[in-house]
């Protein structure tokens, strides 16, 4: 995208809560959504459909479904803090343990499956699944295909360090030795769902991240209709980073590497904010650099848990509110 691009996002009245899209996927979009949920009652999360492992991978495989595991992560972190919600979580999660079939399955991913296959419509089943659990916010898959995930990948043998390779699956991709250069997705090309292009259309604001990076962050932005409708929004985009480099996909990976990596799959897409934790940054200035090539600066705040390497949702959503609210205002055109 060329040209000046209009100061987006300002047009929403003051106490209206602004309209907010998560993408991403597992864990990290969990993180985000748990956090988003508190700060305004207009969400979405666009989810990637790219998982082969476990109980989505069995379900994929055996029914030609698209993979409902990061589905229900979402759907799970969407569900609110009272006691409702807070017993719908748990059941959704609930993975069985047998000596038979069943052994693994989440009770969630049976409960998706199961609705797509009564009302042969994803959006809509979803839908139903976030009305039972009381879900605040929608969830929607980015691709209407479940897709394959391929790395190349340097060095995936350890014995070749400098041999490139291609590694296949979102659960070996997570999980891979070696340097990772590129994602592709298979089939190349994959249609976005629609409700999820216009999810983006429509927001005030767009959050990117966390999560592993090549595996849930990087695919929505090989969808071709939905970076389109990333780099055409009015909503304003936001960046949030991982509190340390996953082992294997991004290891030895300092903060403004993952900015390049996004970049070099996205190479017209811009940032305006990226957020990090500001212990995990060693090098602000890099940092600093990096986000100003993507079109944006930097917000540094305290969102790690004390007990571990986690985002704490109160954390988390104290920074994601103070951005919306200070960089919401009318600006200038730019």
């Amino acid at each position: 995208m060329t040209g000046r691009r209009r100061r987006r996002g300002t047009g929403r009245r003051a106490g209206v809560p602004p309209k907010v899209v998560a993408l991403g996927g597992g864990h990290g979009l969990a993180a985000s959504l748990a956090a988003l949920r508190r700060i305004t009652g207009d969400l979405t999360a666009v989810v990637t459909v790219a998982d082969d492992g476990g109980s989505s991978g069995r379900l994929r495989e055996e029914m030609g479904v698209l993979p409902p595991g990061d589905l229900r992560k979402a759907l799970a972190a969407l569900c609110g803090d009272d006691e409702w919600g807070r017993t719908w979580a748990r059941v959704v999660q609930h993975r069985f343990t047998s000596e038979g079939d069943l052994h693994g399955h989440a009770v969630g991913n049976l409960l998706i499956v199961a609705l797509w296959e009564q009302l042969n419509d994803e959006v809509a089943a979803l839908e139903w699944v976030g009305r039972l659990l009381g879900a605040h916010g929608r969830v929607l898959p980015m691709s209407a295909v479940p897709l394959d995930l391929h790395a190349i990948v340097r060095g995936h043998d350890p014995d070749k360090p400098d041999e490139i390779s291609t590694v296949r699956g979102q659960a070996t991709v997570a999980l891979t030795p070696g340097e990772v250069q590129e994602v592709q997705v298979v089939p190349a090309d994959p249609p976005a769902v629609p409700e999820a292009v216009q999810a983006v259309l429509d927001a005030d604001w767009v959050v990117l991240g966390p999560g592993s990076w090549f595996s849930s962050v990087i695919p929505h932005l090989l969808v071709p209709e939905l970076v389109d409708a990333l780099m055409t929004t009015r909503a304003r985009r936001v960046l949030t980073l991982n509190l340390a480099p996953q082992p294997g996909e991004t290891d030895g990976f300092s903060p403004q590497r993952h900015l390049e990596v996004l970049a070099r799959h996205a190479p017209k897409l811009t940032i305006d904010v990226v957020l990090a934790d500001e212990a995990a940054v060693p090098d602000r200035d890099s940092l600093s650099e990096a986000a100003q090539r993507l079109g944006g600066t930097v917000e540094l705040a305290p969102v790690a848990a004390p007990d571990g390497p986690r985002h704490e949702p109160e954390l988390l959503a104290a920074a994601y509110d103070r951005i919306f609210r200070m960089r919401g205002r009318i600006g200038p055109w730019r």
